[in-house]
């Protein structure tokens, strides 16, 4: 219990940290609420309770949208950092990472003038800003899910390799964890993915169609998986 409690202090003391305690508080409490508002109680106490939830779920989003209005720089700079990706041994992932860096850098700018215009703050309709925005998250979500499908079966080949004593079986355990990873990463982005086209135009495959529960039980999977990589990654250093 200590030490849990040591890693959510450790989390809340950087920026990511502090974001994927908000993100997951903000998913919690949409699935928590969601689930409420359908309680057909004649006293009607969980429906008041979870449309308070949902009420914080909004303002805990709200927080975020405002936070990333300050993540351009460092994305660009991790975008300059990673380059074409001259470090990557496959020409696949070098491509797949480069167009999700570009559709990363392109949402930053997109969210903040739908921000702004919900704000009062620009004389433009806020809608389409807001549609591109989500067009960008999902197509980087895709991106990311076929980079890691690839990065998975590239894995995999190591692994027959050591199997097959070509490569130093030492590998194997560090082989494994990074496949752990993917497929963890794999199903993150998958949740996200459905939120993303849920927030979609009406028509466009499933969107507009999930209740409340479901895009919180959606963001929940995505936000729980992101804190167990960030607490494995700390672990490891």
């Amino acid at each position: 219990m200590q030490r849990a409690v040591e890693e959510l202090v450790q989390a809340l003391e950087t920026y990511r940290g502090r974001d994927k305690v908000i993100r997951t508080a903000c998913y919690g409490a949409q699935l928590v609420g969601g689930v409420l508002c359908r309680d057909s109680s004649p006293d009607g106490s969980s429906r008041r309770l979870g449309r308070s939830l949902l009420l914080l779920s909004a303002q805990l989003s709200h927080c975020r949208t405002i936070l990333r209005l300050f993540d351009d720089l460092s994305m660009l700079a991790y975008s300059h950092s990673y380059g074409l990706g001259a470090t990557e041994e496959d020409l696949c992932v070098r491509g797949l990472s480069v167009l999700t860096n570009m559709a990363d850098q392109l949402y930053y700018p997109c969210e903040h003038v739908a921000w702004a215009a919900d704000a009062h703050l620009v004389p433009v309709q806020s809608q389409r800003w807001w549609l591109l925005s989500t067009v960008l998250w999902g197509t980087s979500l895709l991106l990311s899910i076929l980079r890691s499908v690839r990065v998975v079966v590239l894995l995999k080949r190591k692994l027959q390799k050591c199997d097959r004593g070509e490569e130093d079986r030492s590998r194997v355990p560090g082989l494994c964890r990074q496949v752990k990873v993917e497929l963890l990463s794999m199903v993150s982005n998958a949740a996200d993915l459905c939120n993303a086209v849920h927030w979609m135009p009406p028509g466009f495959l499933w969107a507009g169609r999930f209740p409340e529960w479901t895009v919180g039980l959606m963001g929940t999977i995505s936000s729980v998986i992101g804190l167990l990589k960030m607490s494995s990654s700390q672990s490891e250093a």
